[in-house]
């Protein structure tokens, strides 16, 4: 929703504790896919890329929060951004599972 999704991040009391780049296999395809692993929700966010450069050439000019990794800053003043790919899901709901690599 619209108005849930503007203020996911907004507390104070939420820390972050790992994000980092993924891939996520969906049915018949796999998706690179962005990770925030906070500590009461994961965020799974879809990796969009910009054909365009922000900002024209200079890109070293890109405003970039810098609690940001070095990677997903890059990413961005490449012009890419993430979106919400799905709702937040709770950590007392995720259940993790050891799989084979493929």
């Amino acid at each position: 929703r619209e108005n849930s999704t503007e203020n996911i991040l907004s507390s104070a009391n939420r820390l972050l504790l790992h994000e980092g780049r993924l891939m996520l296999a969906e049915s018949t395809r796999l998706l690179d896919v962005y990770l925030f692993l906070f500590d009461d929700f994961l965020l799974i966010t879809k990796i969009k890329r910009n054909k365009k450069k922000y900002g024209g050439s200079d890109t070293s000019l890109i405003p970039v929060c810098p609690s940001l990794t070095p990677e997903l800053q890059s990413f961005i003043r490449e012009g890419g951004l993430c979106t919400v790919l799905d709702q937040p899901i709770p950590l007392d709901r995720l259940i993790l599972t050891n799989v084979e690599p493929i």
